[in-house]
């Protein structure tokens, strides 16, 4: 194997966060100051994601305080603790550039809406169904009745 390669792949994180384009996700960077480290949370819209291997980066934007910030990420890098997919997201382009003119409500994207299927809906009724302890009252009795009287006369 290659030297370049196999300090790549040394490099390079097992697991890979899930996300694409149109994503709003949070982003777990930690951050140094001084001598101490700490981690603040980026979050916003995944707007692109560039090249690949050790290399791949994405770029994640929002609004703060009426002014657009972007910050790209490398997503092998250590200073990037976890990224955290919120929602996602139904664009039909591969780089959301176009958000950079928008403001207010025009920078949104569409929601994905996830819907049960209905088997899953039987499924949870059942469940429910047999967990309902049915208890029934049966009317008291004479002599009950009589009893519990004499008690509270007591």
């Amino acid at each position: 194997m290659d030297l370049l390669k196999s300090v790549q792949l040394e490099q390079q994180k097992q697991t890979i966060p899930s996300m694409k384009v149109g994503d709003t996700v949070k982003v777990y960077v930690r951050i140094n100051e001084g001598t101490k480290q700490r981690v603040q949370i980026f979050e916003g819209t995944v707007i692109k994601k560039q090249n690949g291997g050790v290399n791949e980066t994405f770029t994640v934007r929002r609004i703060s305080y009426g002014v657009g910030v972007e910050k790209t990420f490398l997503i092998h890098s250590p200073l990037v603790e976890k990224v955290e997919v919120l929602r996602e997201g139904i664009v039909r382009r591969a780089k959301l550039t176009y958000l950079r003119d928008r403001v207010g409500k025009a920078t949104k994207v569409t929601e994905k809406i996830f819907v049960k299927s209905e088997s899953s809906k039987e499924a949870t009724q059942e469940v429910i169904e047999e967990s309902v302890v049915e208890e029934t009252i049966e009317p008291l009795s004479e002599e009950v009745k009589e009893e519990t009287k004499i008690e509270e006369e007591k």
